[in-house]
């Protein structure tokens, strides 16, 4: 009951829409998701795996969400609207993580053993984002919508892009309990274009002074 005290609260803090504790609780497909999950997760580890499968696909029905009862998620998950996330297996998430609808944590193939990713703690992941792999993306750290990250991500970066690329934040942890925009988010490829248009343009300043660079 504490995490699920916990859970609720989580849920009022990070969504502007929700009005009361007891509407998450009843109407918040994310809230109905995780709870199966621990009851499919408990089964799991204690062996009764067709029961814990079972029950894993009565929630998938039931809210969307797909969450293999052997992946291990931390403490105030919060599943925004939910619809098409897929948790794969051997996938683990820390805890006070965000994700948004259409969220993958997935594989790249038929290896066995660890294949799916490691969340670490306090991380965003937008709308349709796809992690792919057995690597880990670090605490705070933010993944844009629709980006597809195949590589690692460091503690308080941002991945952003198809493939993603990963543009620090300069080490400052972000708070997401407030701070939730997945739009909002800077491409490093395009700030790369414009310094080289700045630089491109005071170059051509510099080699003509007095009349207009000639046209190209």
């Amino acid at each position: 009951m504490t995490q699920l005290g916990e859970t609720l609260r989580a849920y009022q803090a990070r969504d502007p829409a929700a009005r009361s504790r007891l509407e998450i609780l009843l109407l918040y497909p994310g809230v109905h998701a995780t709870i199966f999950h621990r009851v499919s997760h408990w089964l799991w580890k204690h062996g009764l795996r067709f029961l814990a499968r079972l029950n894993s696909q009565i929630a998938r029905h039931c809210t969307g969400i797909e969450i293999h009862p052997g992946a291990q998620i931390g403490r105030r998950l919060v599943i925004d609207h939910g619809m098409g996330i897929v948790i794969g297996e051997t996938t683990q998430i820390g805890d006070d993580c965000l994700l948004y609808h259409g969220v993958t944590l997935g594989g790249t193939g038929k290896d066995t053993g660890k294949r799916h990713p490691t969340i670490g703690n306090n991380v965003l992941i937008a709308c349709g984002a796809k992690v792919l792999g057995p690597f880990k993306v670090g605490d705070n750290a933010r993944i844009a919508a629709g980006a597809v990250v195949l590589s690692e991500v460091p503690e308080n970066a941002t991945a952003v892009g198809v493939p993603a690329r990963v543009v620090s934040i300069a080490g400052e942890r972000v708070d997401f309990t407030c701070e939730v925009d997945q739009i909002h988010i800077p491409d490093p490829v395009q700030r790369e274009l414009q310094a080289l248009t700045a630089r491109l343009e005071a170059l051509e300043r510099e080699r003509y002074p007095q009349q207009k660079p000639p046209e190209t």
